[in-house]
């Protein structure tokens, strides 16, 4: 695996988002992306940035929203500058997946990843994007949703992680804690191996290390 750095949480922050401030360098200055939230309200949209980019700011992190939805390939570049870190909420991860290829900020990841240009953070679909399927993931989130708002679906992720990510397991506080620990069964019957979290774990990739926290 090529060396980076990502903080992959079941959900929200995790409980160590110290190891979070400890990854990020420079002027600490970065992005957050919603669009796993496209299709809300927007006023629920505006709320959650908030409150997302109040609990970076905790960390001595300073975020500014970056909507996929205004961008493509031709001027997201331009408008994305060298952050020090992107983190990517949860929600839906067809959204998300949509989202980030017509704005083209999926190859964007990848190149920058390859080259430790940033810290690659965030939870639950903002974690599962990064492995190499979606499949299975329609037991929790809807592909219907995602086919009205963006006209297709895809079921391939962004293929940095080995294998897939699974959140909220074991979780019974989270509503989509069934519905996923099925989609762990299923991968369990095939042999498929995966990334189990638990609501308040991280997977952490530094370099050359992999760690759950």
């Amino acid at each position: 695996m090529t060396p980076m750095r990502l903080y992959l949480s079941s959900y929200q922050l995790g409980s160590h988002p110290e190891v979070l401030s400890d990854l990020v360098r420079g002027d600490r200055r970065g992005w957050v992306i919603l669009n796993a939230l496209d299709g809300v309200d927007d006023e629920v949209r505006h709320r959650e940035a908030e409150r997302q980019i109040a609990n970076l700011q905790a960390l001595g992190l300073a975020a500014q929203e970056l909507d996929l939805r205004k961008h493509d390939a031709g001027t997201l570049a331009a408008h994305l500058g060298d952050p020090e870190f992107l983190w990517v909420r949860g929600g839906n991860v067809f959204m998300l997946r949509a989202a980030m290829a017509l704005s083209g900020m999926d190859e964007v990841i990848v190149n920058r990843l390859e080259e430790d240009a940033f810290v690659y953070a965030g939870f639950s679909a903002g974690a599962c994007i990064l492995g190499p399927t979606l499949s299975g993931l329609e037991e929790c989130d809807s592909t219907t949703d995602c086919l009205a708002t963006y006209g297709s679906v895809r079921f391939d992720g962004l293929n940095i992680l080995d294998r897939p990510l699974v959140p909220h397991i074991q979780s019974p506080e989270h509503p989509e804690s069934e519905a996923l620990t099925r989609v762990a069964s299923r991968y369990d019957r095939t042999n498929q191996p995966y990334w189990p979290l638990r609501d308040g774990q991280a997977l952490v990739i530094h370099g050359s290390t992999t760690t759950l926290i």
